[in-house]
């Protein structure tokens, strides 16, 4: 456990949770979107990686695209509906009142801030993530934002883990990063040498290369390791 002495810069790949208005509209039953925009977002993802910039693509033209395809395969094929689905959605997804903030997210940021550490973001999300954060009142916390649509490469490239440690003006030991997927979280934050932490949902599995003292079950669980620190 590295206290507030030993290390300053956070960043973080901050996972809110998005909430589902097409499915209030009565276009889709939630079970049946979700397993289409998965497949859809997968497709998108594999054929146009990190919102299709190498391939000209605008983050925006990329999920409308995405957005197209999910209601197509859950049955609706009306292309003006869908046009104008998609566009809302994504224009809709800036507001605070489509996301959902984790559970002890704001308490632990401004507990961080009063510690004393220097926070960014490192997110595979596009360039909507910055108003996103001043919606939901998180923008403060942050000195710098880092989406992969901005910087040219994606979690798990070690490359936006580097840029955040130069513009914190840190080595990697002196830098730790919070997120909750293994692979582009916890080991590739690690694979350019800084500390990480992997914060596990109650429903996600076991990730036996885990040591438990890297494990938050939720954020406030770094609280208490900071402040035993």
């Amino acid at each position: 456990v590295y206290g507030c002495g030993d290390w300053k810069p956070l960043t973080w790949c901050l996972a809110d949770k998005p909430r589902h208005p097409a499915v209030h509209q009565g276009l889709g039953r939630p079970e049946a979107l979700g397993r289409s925009f998965r497949e859809a977002y997968g497709a998108q993802s594999r054929h146009f990686p990190n919102y299709g910039r190498e391939r000209g693509l605008s983050s925006q033209q990329w999920w409308v695209d995405v957005v197209k395809q999910t209601f197509r395969l859950s049955g609706v094929h009306d292309d003006g509906v869908l046009t104008l689905m998609a566009e809302t959605l994504y224009h809709d997804f800036c507001s605070a009142c489509n996301w959902e903030v984790l559970p002890g997210a704001r308490e632990t940021l401004s507990r961080c801030c009063q510690c004393g550490f220097r926070m960014g973001v490192v997110s595979n999300f596009d360039n909507r993530l910055e108003n996103i954060l001043l919606q939901c009142n998180l923008r403060h916390h942050f000195e710098f934002i880092l989406t992969s649509e901005d910087v040219g490469f994606a979690k798990p490239d070690g490359r936006i883990f580097e840029k955040a440690l130069r513009l914190g003006g840190v080595s990697p030991e002196q830098a730790a990063h919070v997120g909750d997927d293994y692979t582009r979280d916890y080991r590739a934050a690690r694979a350019v040498g800084m500390h990480s932490f992997l914060l596990r949902a109650a429903r996600q599995g076991e990730e036996p290369e885990v040591p438990p003292e890297h494990v938050l079950p939720t954020l406030s669980h770094l609280l208490a390791l900071i402040e035993k620190g």
